[in-house]
């Protein structure tokens, strides 16, 4: 962002991106003014115990995903090369590797189409398709692997996060307060994982609502 001539920044993002954005704010506190997140995923801590109902509930959502929706990311982690000669080899194939967590992962009643359109789909399926990155994009899960498991290293950035229900992970305040200096938490009553399509509207207040209360010193510096 220095090249860019910034000297202040924050940083949003949701599935990778909140995992990358909170490390910026980490690693780059001197000049990530605050991260915004869909995502932050902490596991329980020690001594939280007793749990409360709805956090419950929020482990064992995720839990299930683990059980039945996390098959590609486990090829993807150990055998990703052999993946990719498919995807790269059939269309129809990379398209129903993309289409399937649409179907999966979003806030639809019946068919992905309920909660984002046909166009925004097939421009994801497209961006992989031509330019050949259905491996390098399946590689980030296989290179990631070895860090998993690492004790995760506290951030003293200003975080904001957004949940929205029908995501793969739904993030828990007290096990989230553990590890990161929340200063903002929104709860909404729809969307899902890829609420930048799905429910732009409230993500980008959420947004912005977040930033905007940070004290006027603490704020992303305006455009060079």
């Amino acid at each position: 962002m220095s090249l860019l001539g910034y000297t202040r920044y924050g940083a949003h993002g949701s599935d990778w991106g909140s995992a990358i954005s909170r490390e910026l704010g980490r690693i780059d506190a001197g000049h990530a003014a605050a991260v915004h997140v869909t995502m932050i995923g902490m596991p329980p801590q020690p001594g939280l115990e007793p749990y409360t109902e709805e956090e419950r509930r929020r482990l064992q959502h995720g839990q299930r995903y683990q059980r039945e929706l996390f098959g590609y990311a486990a090829i993807q982690s150990t055998r990703p090369q052999t993946l990719v000669y498919a995807l790269h080899d059939s269309a129809v194939g990379q398209r129903a590797w993309i289409v399937e967590k649409f179907r999966d992962w979003t806030d639809s009643a019946d068919i992905p189409e309920d909660a984002v359109h046909r166009d925004q789909m097939l421009t994801n399926v497209m961006v992989h398709w031509l330019t050949g990155t259905a491996g390098s994009a399946a590689r980030l899960y296989y290179e990631s692997l070895a860090a998993r498991g690492r004790p995760v290293e506290p951030s003293r950035t200003p975080t904001g996060v957004a949940v929205f229900p029908k995501d793969v992970s739904l993030s828990v305040r007290r096990f989230a307060e553990a590890a990161n200096t929340i200063t903002h938490w929104s709860e909404f009553d729809r969307g899902g994982h890829f609420p930048a399509m799905e429910q732009p509207d409230l993500l980008v207040a959420d947004i912005r609502g977040f930033f905007q209360s940070l004290p006027e010193t603490s704020r992303p510096s305006s455009r060079p």
